[in-house]
């Protein structure tokens, strides 16, 4: 704890000498600076590019970490990262993967695009979004730097409790895991409930429920999964938390406790998880793939009732997990039918994908490339569920590299290029910039490539015995060319993320301004500039049908018709509270971390009673933007 003050107050210190030193224009000088703006930012837009780089900045730290694996496991009795680091690798690789990367990449495009398409200005609670998004990156920031401070959870993504309670990981590595992901999740929770309430109450006049685009239906549903998926996992985690901290014994077998609760509990979570970050993917490759196929989304009713199905099904499959836990023959029967269900809809799905396609005027671009590569990659994803789904096969399968090769066929294959996908899509919408398209089909074919490099063989890895989470192997049994080749994929895919990050570079260095339509789109965001005005719409626009914006283009309109007259405008003022309230969990988080002495526990929790106390009693109701303002904003726009 000591070390942290000090940290804080260096960290006080330099910023005070490059800001010029405090003095009596200080205040204003931070107020009027750019840091301040977005640090207290409530603009669902640029909550939205904050989520979506900090979720990429946590992706390549992962993306390094699965790096540093396969270079231990290029060869046989490698000894590059071997023992307690390797472990620790594994288990900051998967839970920084699933937590930190997908979800907030994820929730940056929802908060990007989600309120422009049901022609809302902004999302309900502007406050309560900015909150989540500082408290996922408090959460994120104190798990990743267990690296630092003592070292990193080491009992794998799951944690299961057989490896994470005292006597089995007994440093502070899994006390970060658990402290780092109840404050990341309480973020993620209100995040969700933010959603629904906006795409429920928010939409512009005429945009009822099956007008929506399937990008705002998936981003519905998943909030709907957030709301009864994450209570489970935070019960779990605290219920560890007193195991470890106080002395309580839940799991602790030898004292009347169980492993195997941690296990439900964790997995009624853990499989709803698999489709919050793939749901989002489907939105994005419907959306994607009706605008380069210039068609109407094929079958769009049954896209929405799979979608709602495919959610429903997923808490009720949870158990495909657990078949070797020894459950009995009638529950793994039960499961193991329901997960072969919900490839139903899943395939339903594909088809209407598949459809849109077909007969339409197909543009290549490097969105559409990676949807297009998306859609046999997660077949192939979905083929090998249901060969785990069959309890006697899963008996053969579990634990060993076929399971691994399984999960990132749909992770990877499915959720990473959803967001590519994704990015490409909807960049010149949030940056109002182009990325760059050459760069960008470099970007895809050596990520693709490199991706079926890597996870391929490790299917016929797990076949010839491999085990998962294992660091060397021995030589002459057949595993030695295929972790080669597993490896030398890892390189296509680095290659292909380096190219994504310069394309970044280009677009921001070289990219000229982006038009307001740039891919003859078909929904509400397309209809107003790139980035769009601080208030969306200067009027809310009328919703005549679904795809709304490409019906107007289609009647020969050059704007969407408004569906109330031009006036002033209500928007939220920004706010320092929600950083201040996550910097409160943030050293709290590290006060129970630290064991024995709570005193930073309790200031940090104070700091957030604090908070909550000022956010109570804050009577700036926000501002007004005036119609005069909002012409001049429009004509600065059209020059």
């Amino acid at each position: 704890m000591g070390t942290l003050i000090v940290l804080i107050v260096f960290a006080l210190f330099l910023t005070a000498i490059l800001t010029g030193g405090y003095n009596k224009t200080f205040l204003e000088r931070v107020k009027n600076s750019k840091v301040w703006d977005w640090l207290t930012t409530v603009d669902h837009k640029k909550i939205g590019i904050l989520y979506f780089l900090s979720g990429f900045f946590f992706f390549l730290v992962g993306g390094i970490e699965a790096l540093f694996m396969r270079l231990q496991l290029v060869v046989p009795h490698n000894d590059l990262f071997v023992g307690d680091t390797f472990n620790e690798l594994l288990t900051m690789h998967g839970t920084t993967m699933i937590f930190m990367a997908a979800m907030p990449m994820i929730f940056g495009l929802m908060n990007a695009v989600v309120p422009l398409q049901i022609g809302a200005r902004d999302v309900a609670f502007p406050f309560v979004n900015a909150l989540g998004f500082w408290l996922f990156f408090a959460g994120g920031l104190l798990m990743n730097l267990s690296w630092i401070f003592g070292g990193a959870p080491d009992a794998g993504w799951t944690s299961y409790t057989s490896l994470a309670l005292n006597n089995y990981s007994p440093g502070p590595g899994v006390d970060f895991y658990v402290l780092g992901l109840q404050i990341a999740g309480i973020g993620t929770l209100i995040g969700g409930l933010n959603f629904m309430a906006t795409i429920i109450n928010l939409r512009a006049p005429g945009m009822t429920f099956l007008r929506m685009p399937m990008f705002t239906w998936t981003s519905f549903v998943t909030s709907t999964i957030i709301l009864f998926a994450f209570p489970p996992l935070t019960v779990a985690l605290l219920l560890l938390m007193f195991d470890r901290l106080f002395g309580s014994h839940f799991f602790d077998y030898t004292m009347g406790g169980s492993a195997v609760i941690w296990e439900h509990l964790f997995w009624i979570f853990g499989h709803p998880e698999v489709y919050i970050v793939i749901l989002p993917a489907f939105g994005v490759m419907s959306e994607v793939i009706s605008t380069f196929s210039r068609k109407r989304l094929f079958g769009y009713t049954s896209m929405v009732f799979a979608t709602v199905l495919i959610a429903f099904l997923s808490f009720m499959v949870w158990v495909h997990h657990m078949f070797t836990v020894g459950l009995g023959p009638v529950s793994n029967s039960i499961f193991a039918v329901a997960t072969m269900a919900i490839a139903v809809p899943t395939g339903i799905k594909v088809f209407n994908w598949l459809f849109t396609m077909w007969g339409g005027e197909i543009r290549f671009t490097t969105a559409m490339l990676f949807a297009i590569g998306f859609i046999p990659t997660f077949v192939m994803g979905g083929m090998t569920g249901v060969m785990l789904a069959a309890p006697p096969a899963d008996f053969q399968y579990q634990d060993s590299y076929f399971v691994v090769a399984h999960f990132h066929y749909v992770l990877v294959g499915g959720t990473v290029m959803g967001l590519f996908a994704g990015a490409y899509y909807w960049w010149p919408k949030m940056f109002g910039k182009m990325l760059n398209e050459t760069i960008g089909k470099i970007h895809f074919w050596t990520f693709l490539i490199g991706f079926h490099l890597t996870f391929f063989p490790q299917h016929f890895l797990g076949l010839f015995g491999m085990p998962r989470r294992v660091f060397t192997y021995q030589p002459g049994m057949g595993l030695d060319s295929l972790n080669l080749i597993s490896t030398i994929g890892v390189v296509g895919m680095a290659i292909g993320t380096i190219a994504f990050l310069y394309n970044i570079y280009w677009s921001f260095k070289k990219a000229a301004p982006a038009p307001a339509d740039p891919w003859d789109g078909r929904t509400l965001e397309w209809a107003i500039s790139s980035p769009p005005p601080v208030y969306n719409f200067a009027q809310l626009p009328l919703v005549r049908g679904y795809d709304a914006w490409w019906m107007e283009k289609q009647a020969g309109n050059k704007s969407l018709p408004p569906a109330e007259p031009l006036g002033s405008i209500h928007m939220p003022s920004s706010s320092f509270i929600p950083i201040l309230m996550a910097l409160g969990f943030f050293i709290a988080g590290f006060g129970f971390i630290f064991r024995g002495d709570f005193v930073g526990a309790i200031i940090g929790l104070v700091l957030v009673i604090v908070c909550l106390f000022l956010r109570s009693f804050d009577r700036d109701h926000g501002y007004h933007i005036e119609p005069d303002e909002i012409e001049e904003t429009n004509k600065g726009v059209q020059a």
